[in-house]
């Protein structure tokens, strides 16, 4: 499993509470662009049109030898998913607050483009900061073992 890009914010925005593996529709050019790491999907989401899931905003820049005259770098993608697996997300995203993001995009062993998608609730201001404490505590803590077990 190669990883190619990561959504940080997700789990510092949301409290991801389910994960569903997912292949998407992609056009040559775009696989290539993948490859060579030119694509960000900081600010892409997971939303329904058309009874389908599809991802949103996900940038690809264009492939510098591809032969596409007009190339949209943030066309919809769709998502493959089993017909449970959709309405499983379906159903969840409908419940008050839930959201489906985009965790990770990655090539599997096979060398398809998988895409994990998060499950969760967004966070308010006050865990955000709850969580920023409790790792700089643990930081600290890390610190004063390493400096402890330096001195013995």
């Amino acid at each position: 499993m190669k990883t190619i890009a990561i959504n940080k914010k997700a789990n510092f925005n949301y409290l991801i509470t389910e994960k569903i593996e997912a292949g998407i529709v992609l056009t040559g050019s775009e696989v290539k662009s993948i490859r060579n790491h030119e694509v960000s999907i900081k600010e892409s989401y997971i939303g329904e049109k058309n009874s389908e899931l599809w991802l949103f905003n996900c940038h690809i820049n264009d492939y510098n030898n591809s032969s596409q005259v007009d190339y949209n770098p943030i066309r919809i993608k769709k998502i493959l998913l089993s017909k449970k697996e959709q309405n499983k997300i379906k159903s969840l995203k409908n419940k008050q607050g839930f959201s489906a993001i985009p965790i990770s995009l990655y090539f599997n062993k096979k060398g398809f483009a998988k895409i994990l998608i998060g499950i969760g609730k967004g966070k308010k201001k006050s865990d955000k900061r709850q969580d920023l404490k409790k790792k700089e505590w643990d930081l600290q803590k890390r610190r004063l073992l390493i400096k402890k077990n330096k001195n013995n």
